[in-house]
């Protein structure tokens, strides 16, 4: 199995709560979804003469945004519920071997 860690701060001057944690995940869903039509050239909005690896740049950059937002909001359900993050993420790894996604 190849893993990769990519490990993000925890943002300590923003005080989120789960709403509008997940209120700024949908937005940064939706700016994830803009720079994959503009990366793609979905409905011709792809800009003239753009070089792509900028474009899938912008789609990593995005793609960032969301794991940053929803870190953010483990980090809440941790903080304010006590949920043992260690526990849920050993949980979604199961979930993968089992689903067979990841071949042990």
């Amino acid at each position: 199995m190849r893993t990769k860690t990519i490990a993000l701060p925890q943002l300590n001057r923003i005080h989120p709560t789960v709403e509008t944690t997940a209120i700024k995940l949908m937005e940064e869903t939706g700016e994830l979804a803009a720079a994959i039509a503009r990366f793609k050239g979905y409905g011709g909005i792809q800009p003239a003469g753009t070089d792509p690896k900028e474009l899938a740049q912008d789609c990593a950059r995005e793609l960032l945004d969301v794991a940053q937002t929803a870190i953010t909001m483990m980090f809440v359900l941790e903080e304010q519920y006590s949920i043992d993050v260690e526990t849920v993420v050993a949980e979604h790894v199961q979930k993968l071997i089992d689903k067979g996604y990841l071949g042990l």
